[in-house]
């Protein structure tokens, strides 16, 4: 197949189950017939469960802005299933 844009053999790749047609030239992508919706469902997030924070105790003494200021985490962001996707 060609591409539409610069007449280029398109290549084909498979990523996470998903087949991806691609130019390599102006790395253009094209997805086939119900691909498009394999990477819509897997780019939901799973459901996270809800806590219940009222049997917790709390801490009257420190405002919540305190807290938050004091207990600042640093994570390693990690990459998301679209980057790996169409990382070619």
């Amino acid at each position: 197949m060609k591409c539409p844009v610069d007449n280029e053999t398109l290549m084909m790749t498979d990523r996470n189950g998903v087949e991806i047609d691609y130019c390599p030239k102006c790395r253009g992508v094209w997805l086939d017939r119900g691909e498009l919706d394999k990477i819509i469902d897997r780019t939901k997030p799973d459901p996270v469960p809800s806590v219940d924070h009222s049997a917790e105790p709390h801490d009257r003494s420190r405002s919540h802005d305190n807290q938050d200021h004091h207990q600042t985490t640093h994570r390693k962001k990690r990459g998301s299933f679209l980057a790996d996707l169409f990382d070619f």
